[in-house]
This record gives C-alpha cells, sequence and structure tokens, in this order.
C-alpha cells in the first residue's frame, strides 16, 4: 500500500497548473488626490498590472474612481504602500506632515505644477522634501496631461522627465513610467526640480522665433504694399482704392511671406554648408545663432505652407468678388458700345497657363513636405526617404515656386510704371532671398565643391598646422 501511494501521489499532484500558488502578486501604489490627474493616473496603472489605492479626506464621498482600485484614509493609504504619487497641490501639502511617521522611508513622487514661474521660493518637490525628510522625494510626471494619461502615449516624444537625490527612489520611479509606456529620462538631482515645474507653463517655445518672423514680414510686406497701391493711387491718381485691402492685397502679401520663410527653411543648411567648405571641418560647432535658426526649419515651413494654403483660398474666391464681376461686365459692355473685338493674345495665354500650372505644382509638393513633417508620417519613413522628401523635394518646391512668381512677373520688371515712387514691387523683393538661395545650391552642386563638402562630412579634416598634418599622417 505505501508504495502504490507513493506512485499514486506525483501523478495527483500533476493534475494541478505548475506555479499557480508561486505567482507574485501585482505590486500595490498608492495616490494622494482624486482630481483629473489621479483618476487618471489610477486607471494607467490599473490597465498596466498595478494595484492602486487612494488616499482621501474623505473616502466615502469622493465621487468616481477607476474599477478596482481602493479608497483608504490618509494614513491607512500611506501605511499600505511602498510608494506614494502626490496628486494635489502644494497649498494642500500642509497636513503632510502629521503623516511624517507612516511616510518615512517612502518614496514620494511630486506631480504638481504651478500657474507661473517663480511662484515660490523654492521648488514644489524640495518643499516636499523639507515638510518630510525622512522620505525620497521623486520629481516625475508633472509634463504629462490627464488626457495624455488616458490615452497613453501616441508617439516617441512623450517623455516623462524625472530627478531626486536618491538613485533607488528615481529607479523605483522609472520602473513605473516605463511600464505604463512612456520614455524615461532622468534630469539629475531634486535641485532640478524647479526647471522640470518650468516646463509645462513654457508657450509653444519652439514657435516663438518663427512666429516673430512671419509676424514682422506680414506687417512689413503688408504696409509696404498699401504704401505702393492704395496711398500712391490716392495721392498720385486721386482714386480709393481701399476695398483692396481685404482680398488683394491679402493675396499679394500671403505669397510673398510664404515663399521667403520657404527660402529661410533652406538658407541655414546652405550656409552650414559654406562654413564647413571654410573651415574644413565638421567637428567644430555651429555658431549659437546658426544652431538655433536650424533647429526651428521645420516650424518655419509649417508657417511657410499655412501662408501657401491661403494664398491658394484667396486666390480660389477671385472669380466671386463684386469688383471682378463688375470689372468684366464694363468691359464687355464697352467693347460691345464701341463694335470692338479683342483678339486672342497667344503669348499672354502661355504665361498664365505656366503660371497657373507652376503655381499648382509648387503646392503639391509643398503640401507633401507638410504631410511628412507629422511624426505619424515621418516615423513610417527610412532616413534616406525623410532626406529626399525635404531636402530634394524642398528644394524643388522653392524652384517652381520662385519661377511661379516671375512667370507672375513676366516683363514688369522692365515697364516704369511698376517702380512706383521708385520703389520696386513687393513681389519682387520676395524674389531675392529664394533666388539667392537658389544660387548658391547650385554653387554647391559643382562636382568638387560636392566632392569637398562630402569628404569633410565623412570625417576628413584639412590641416593648417604642418605640426598637426605630420600627427594626422603618423596616426592614419
Amino acid at each position: 500500500m505505501d508504495k502504490m501511494s507513493g506512485e499514486v501521489k506525483p501523478e495527483s499532484l500533476s493534475l494541478c497548473p505548475l506555479g499557480t500558488a508561486a505567482a507574485p502578486e501585482p505590486e500595490l501604489l498608492c495616490i494622494f488626490g482624486t482630481g483629473d490627474l489621479g483618476r487618471s493616473l489610477g486607471l494607467r496603472l490599473l490597465q498596466a498590472g498595478y494595484r492602486v489605492v487612494y488616499g482621501s479626506r474623505r473616502p466615502h464621498s469622493c465621487g468616481p474612481l477607476p474599477q478596482g482600485a481602493q479608497v483608504m484614509s490618509h494614513v491607512a493609504a500611506a501605511q499600505s504602500a511602498p510608494l506614494v504619487l502626490m496628486c494635489i497641490q502644494r497649498d494642500h501639502y500642509d497636513f503632510l506632515e502629521t503623516l511624517a511617521p507612516q511616510l518615512k522611508g517612502k518614496v514620494l513622487v511630486d506631480v504638481s505644477n504651478n500657474i507661473k514661474k517663480n511662484m515660490y521660493p523654492e521648488a514644489n518637490a524640495e518643499y516636499l522634501q523639507r515638510l518630510i525628510p525622512a522620505a525620497q522625494v521623486v520629481k516625475a510626471f508633472n509634463t504629462l496631461s490627464a488626457w495624455a494619461l488616458q490615452n497613453g502615449p501616441s508617439d516617441a516624444n512623450r517623455q516623462v522627465f524625472l530627478c531626486g537625490d536618491s538613485k533607488e527612489a528615481k529607479q523605483a520611479v522609472a520602473d513605473v513610467a516605463t511600464k505604463l509606456g512612456f520614455t524615461v529620462l532622468d534630469r539629475g538631482a531634486l535641485s532640478v526640480a524647479r526647471e522640470l515645474e518650468d516646463f509645462p507653463l513654457q508657450l509653444f517655445p519652439e514657435w516663438r522665433l518663427p512666429l516673430r518672423v512671419a509676424v514682422g514680414l506680414t506687417a512689413f510686406f503688408f504696409f509696404y504694399v498699401v504704401l505702393r497701391d492704395v496711398i500712391y493711387a490716392y495721392v498720385v491718381q486721386g482714386k480709393d482704392i481701399s476695398f483692396r485691402i481685404m482680398v488683394s492685397l491679402a493675396n499679394k502679401v500671403f505669397p510673398i511671406v510664404s515663399l521667403i520663410m520657404l527660402a529661410l527653411c533652406y538658407l541655414p543648411g546652405v550656409v552650414a554648408a559654406f562654413l564647413q567648405l571654410y573651415r574644413g571641418t565638421k567637428y567644430k560647432r555651429f555658431p549659437n545663432w546658426l544652431d538655433r535658426w536650424m533647429l526651428c526649419r521645420k516650424q518655419l515651413g509649417l508657417l511657410a505652407l499655412g501662408f501657401a494654403f491661403l494664398h491658394v483660398m484667396y486666390t480660389l474666391i477671385i472669380p466671386i468678388r463684386y469688383y471682378v464681376r463688375y470689372r468684366i461686365a464694363d468691359i464687355t459692355i464697352s467693347d460691345i458700345r464701341e463694335n470692338r473685338t479683342r483678339e486672342f493674345d497667344s503669348t499672354t495665354a502661355w504665361r498664365t497657363d505656366s503660371y497657373y500650372s507652376v503655381g499648382i505644382l509648387g503646392f503639391a509638393t509643398y503640401l507633401l513636405l507638410g504631410i511628412t513633417s507629422l511624426p505619424s508620417v515621418s516615423n513610417a519613413l527610412s532616413w534616406r526617404e525623410f532626406n529626399f522628401i525635404q531636402s530634394k523635394l524642398g528644394y524643388l518646391t522653392l524652384l517652381l515656386c520662385t519661377l511661379h512668381t516671375y512667370l507672375y512677373g513676366w516683363s514688369r520688371f522692365l515697364s516704369p510704371s511698376s517702380y512706383k515712387w521708385y520703389t520696386p514691387s513687393a513681389y519682387q523683393l520676395s524674389l531675392v532671398l529664394p533666388s539667392l538661395v537658389l544660387v548658391l545650391k547650385l554653387l554647391l552642386l559643382l562636382p568638387w565643391v560636392d566632392r569637398s563638402l562630402t569628404r569633410i562630412r565623412q570625417g576628413w579634416e584639412r590641416r593648417t598646422d604642418p605640426e598637426e598634418a605630420s600627427t594626422g599622417l603618423l596616426l592614419t
């Protein structure tokens, strides 16, 4: 019987799933605060496999919380979990002093922000560390919104910045953020917390310079066009054509600003190439102004596309304008009265068709540049594909748009009537920068220049010191 029971016993144990009893229990995390951010963060933690307990002043009347989460008093919640996320405002931190014994040795994650910079003499996280000196405070998750937490990371740029004085505490928070699907970036000690708290207060920092350029160019050319068209007609000819400001003059300014800003997208790359040729190396930093210029090229291009789109929309409404319909009817009636027949001008037909055709092609490539700038599209392209579209196709767009403007001018460049008060037309001024960029790019495409630039960008350096040159040869 003993032998038989010894044979049956292993067989009976094999019927149970292996490792069921040894499965680890999900980690428990605590959240102080039941507002939008606290609920969104708790929902993401539950979806990631954590257990969540909320600490609240009113555990029985704190509003709807994610299903599966527990609610306790602050004291009970603080004692139950090793990591506590502080989803409360700094103004309500005072009650935490009474919880110092329960929070001793805990990892406290400060996610708070302020409504303006320098609101307090010290960062919120530093203030929290001073209130609970026995805890390990980490600043994190303050750059994410409740919406981002509910929907998860939408692209590779969704990062979680953190800082703290304890390496172990930062690693614990980093593990949580990574499990939630975010990319973690450690910014250093807790003294950096003020810098992290200022991040959400920034309003389009990368767009400030491009917006200033766009506003400046728009204002300059608008007043320039008003001076040459409206004021000149009123002073010299005694005509009031101020009604043209709303459509006609706007439709002159928008394409001008668009073309200049498109040229500004590619001018820094050309300047950088000539600077590398002059220095004979790629290992020297560019000037700060050039670095800043190159970093905002995407924003410049998108604003330029916006102005081009406005130009297209304004052009499409030209046939339905009252002034245009009045002029067509007036010319037709005059021809009938005078029994006059206008001959078809094939030169004008070629010019207008070429002008519109080149403009349509330029706008089409413009749109392609804008679409490939979207993260969802650019992430699906290889580096070679992205570089081809943004560089090769970008210069083609600049060429088409510049040619479109030249065809608009046609023979007006030689007409004395185009120079009102001895000033050039606005579209003539707009051609200076793009023409310069295209000429400089053409110089860079010359075989011997292109070979030198390619060698420099592959690591070759021009030695000017004989001693350096001999050292370089020995090392080679």
